[in-house]
């Protein structure tokens, strides 16, 4: 298998991204995916592109974007003010899956809010999610705490 490798998403990885978030049960039925990306989507990443406590990242393998995160650095004055790292919108391609680029990707974006400084590192996932909370468990994380949405 080639090397796996971690970087910034650019502008041209958006429709990979979007196809990756909707290439699942959940996502199904609430991603956009077509001939043509979402305006939202390109408005979006031009946001996360554009703040410096935001990075959408993608894994790479043989050239072809296979896994998606975006990392986000949340200033605190929670816990001596340290500052928080929160991982949102984790993707693996449907087949590479169960090969460890998942393991690598967070792995990755642990050691970069390790690197910066932070105090935690914090995820949700859909309570449905229940791969992914093994997954998560297996990586050291606590489901110690009831997180809350509400749909606008």
């Amino acid at each position: 298998m080639t090397e796996i490798s971690f970087r910034a998403a650019r502008r041209t990885d958006v429709p990979a991204i979007v196809a990756l978030l909707a290439d699942d049960e959940l996502g199904a039925t609430r991603e956009i995916v077509g001939e043509d990306t979402d305006a939202a989507y390109w408005a979006a990443f031009e946001a996360i592109d554009a703040d410096p406590r935001n990075v959408l990242v993608v894994a790479e393998q043989g050239g072809e974007v296979v896994a998606t995160l975006q990392l986000t650095f949340i200033p605190s004055l929670t816990r001596g003010g340290a500052e928080r790292a929160e991982i949102e919108g984790v993707r693996v391609r449907a087949d590479r899956r169960g090969t460890g680029v998942g393991r690598l990707l967070v792995g990755w974006a642990v050691e970069q809010a390790r690197e910066r400084g932070c105090g935690l590192v914090q995820l949700t996932t859909d309570k449905r999610r229940t791969a992914a909370h093994r997954f998560y468990a297996g990586l050291g994380f606590r489901a110690s705490h009831e997180g809350l949405k509400l749909s606008l």
